[in-house]
């Protein structure tokens, strides 16, 4: 299963050449990260940081008046650290690609945790585990 987050652009993400600079894609992850962790019936309220981001600009978004989408999913679950992959699209024009290794953090403690059970049962519910299967039948029909 996908999570799909409608996200807005704005006068100020453009840049002197009329399209969405590429820094403010990081921002848009963010956002879509945010609208997936922390609903009010699943959330990640001890707290997580990010480790890492990893971003393909496939072509320019140009600015306009309704919002672009963002599908993201989970890529990978490890003991203490997940991987969110999402790509900010149109339909099927893709404009970035990228994925956000994020880590549990107890802010009380100061230092990273392990996820919950209910925390990885979550996560779990959004890896893209169809498009793994997909992909193992057609190498297997190859």
């Amino acid at each position: 299963m996908r999570h799909i987050y409608r996200c807005p652009l704005r006068w100020s993400d453009m840049d002197a050449y009329g399209h969405v600079n590429n820094a403010v894609f990081v921002r848009y992850l963010e956002e879509a990260r945010i609208d997936f962790l922390f609903r009010p019936e699943k959330d990640f309220q001890q707290g997580s940081v990010v480790a890492r981001h990893e971003i393909d600009y496939k072509r320019q978004l140009v600015h306009r008046h309704h919002p672009v989408d963002i599908e993201l999913w989970i890529t990978q679950i490890k003991a203490a650290s997940f991987t969110i992959t999402y790509e900010v699209k149109d339909d099927d024009l893709v404009y970035v690609r990228a994925s956000t290794v994020v880590v549990p953090f107890d802010f009380e403690a100061q230092r990273p945790r392990r996820l919950t059970s209910e925390e990885r049962e979550f996560l779990g519910e959004y890896t893209d585990d169809a498009a793994d299967a997909d992909a193992k039948r057609g190498a297997v029909a190859a």
